[in-house]
């Protein structure tokens, strides 16, 4: 076997699923160089919450969703400086064919998975008390909630309920309502704690504004070529890592590998609500997906500022927002226009008209949300999805040739496991070290203050409100 600080491996993209597999090799003694199209790392889709049991989607499976909950855990464990530590409020209109009660054998089912994973390693209870991990709302307890003055610091879940619950059209609601600890992430406190981390440790290279252009196979392993603001480089590594993202499909062309996946484009916007300084819970309406009645979410941060989705056209989904790979290429093709507001390229008025039809969703459910103002650009980007299942949001690592790997991840939640499959992989070529820790030390011993600074630097860099990467 090769010695490990002799084992070198490339991974293509820099998004999370690569900065993250990037450093668990490294810190298993394994030598990397991360190779990121952009000028910095973790700059694509928006991420809003961990996804803790995929409560969010009635569509899932239960087994998507337990598998959901404990990866959502293991990165909590890791990723604890990017949380944002609120509830979820769950809600279904009254407008919808379904209704609370069918969905609470999935939530009973999370909750004694939750208690079993705290039972195996109490260091798992991450998302709240067990017993707390969900809690019904009747239609009596809303309304008297609903009359109670604003929380400026809430320290209950009726503290949270309560800021969210004065706002809510209950009419427009069926009872009973569901909070449960699906706690939010903040883009830019992932960005930044990677970041931090690459910086110190030193079998990391981090090569930013590098586009593979061609992939060679060579004697146990690979040549990889890349242009590097207009110079060409090459680099022969023994193990390749494809975790470019949306663009996976491009890498997979370079090798001849084939491959079914699906790309889809979607966009989050940005709106201001100064009457709302107090904080709030995420709250989520559900809604068949596609239709004009697709889910609406209402994400909190800081400062009144409001991150809105719906996943219905003209809001988040886009028309030819999906494309699939072919016979003829493993890159899905997404048009011109899509591809330019997926680099954040979005005019003005498009912004603005988007932004609008966001919030006059949302206010179907939250009447004075109707005052909120458009503030800044949407934060949008394309995602891939393995396979051809739209619904399909657990994914990990896959195999399509020797000493290759593709990190394939729909969600934040599941980089950690895919780098793990990777690395277990890796361990059949050279020797690993038997005492990793489950969390990634190269993060969890960054100093807050650290995060702070450089979260709102990467912010405001990218011309976001600075709400948007604090923690509460």
């Amino acid at each position: 076997m090769q010695s490990t600080k002799n084992f070198r491996v490339a991974v293509v993209g820099g998004g999370v699923a690569g900065s993250v597999c990037a450093l668990r090799l490294a810190e298993s003694g394994i030598n990397v160089s991360l190779l990121e199209k952009g000028p910095e790392l973790v700059n694509g889709p928006p991420i809003c919450h961990l996804h803790a049991g995929g409560s969010l989607y009635r569509e899932l499976s239960d087994e998507q969703c337990l598998a959901l909950l404990e990866q959502s855990i293991y990165t909590a464990r890791s990723f604890s400086g990017s949380m944002r530590y609120r509830p979820t409020l769950i809600a279904i209109p009254q407008r919808d064919p379904g209704n609370i009660e069918q969905l609470l054998p999935r939530f009973q089912k999370l909750r004694e998975h939750y208690r079993q994973l705290v039972k195996a390693d109490p260091l798992n209870e991450v998302i709240g008390r067990v017993d707390d991990y969900f809690q019904l709302v009747s239609q009596e307890d809303a309304e008297r909630l609903a009359t109670l003055p604003a929380v400026v610091e809430p320290k209950t879940a009726e503290h949270w309920l309560i800021n969210a619950l004065r706002e809510l059209d209950l009419n427009k609601l069926k009872f009973p309502l569901v909070l449960v600890q699906e706690y939010g992430v903040s883009l830019f406190r992932v960005a930044a704690c990677v970041s931090l981390a690459t910086q110190n440790l030193d079998s990391v290279r981090v090569h930013l504004h590098s586009d593979v252009e061609k992939i060679e196979a060579i004697e146990h392993g690979w040549r990889v070529h890349y242009r590097q603001k207009g110079l060409s480089n090459s680099l022969d590594v023994d193990y390749l890592v494809n975790a470019a993202g949306y663009q996976s499909g491009v890498i997979d062309d370079l090798l001849g590998v084939e491959s079914a996946r699906m790309v889809e484009f979607k966009a989050a916007y940005l709106a201001e609500w100064p009457q709302q300084q107090c904080p709030w819970p995420e709250v989520v309406i559900h809604g068949l997906r596609g239709t004009k009645h697709g889910m609406a979410q209402l994400t909190p941060y800081g400062q009144g500022v409001f991150q809105l989705h719906g996943m219905t056209p003209g809001v988040t989904l886009f028309e030819q927002g999906v494309s699939r790979s072919s016979t003829r290429s493993a890159q899905p093709q997404l048009n011109a226009e899509i591809l330019q507001l997926a680099f954040g390229q979005w005019s003005p008025d498009l912004a603005s008209q988007r932004t609008q039809a966001a919030i006059h969703y949302l206010a179907e459910f939250v009447p004075s949300f109707k005052n909120a103002q458009v503030i800044v650009k949407p934060l949008s980007g394309a995602q891939q999805i393995p396979g051809s299942d739209l619904n399909q949001r657990v994914s990990g690592a896959s195999f399509a040739a020797s000493r290759y790997a593709r990190s394939e991840i729909v969600k934040f939640s599941s980089a950690l496991d895919a780098a793990d499959d990777i690395l277990s992989d890796i361990g059949k070529l050279t020797q690993l070290s038997e005492n990793l820790s489950i969390e990634l030390q190269a993060i969890n011993s960054l100093a807050i203050e650290l995060i702070d600074e450089l979260a709102e630097e990467i912010a405001l860099r990218r011309q976001y409100p600075k709400a948007l990467a604090t923690q509460c």
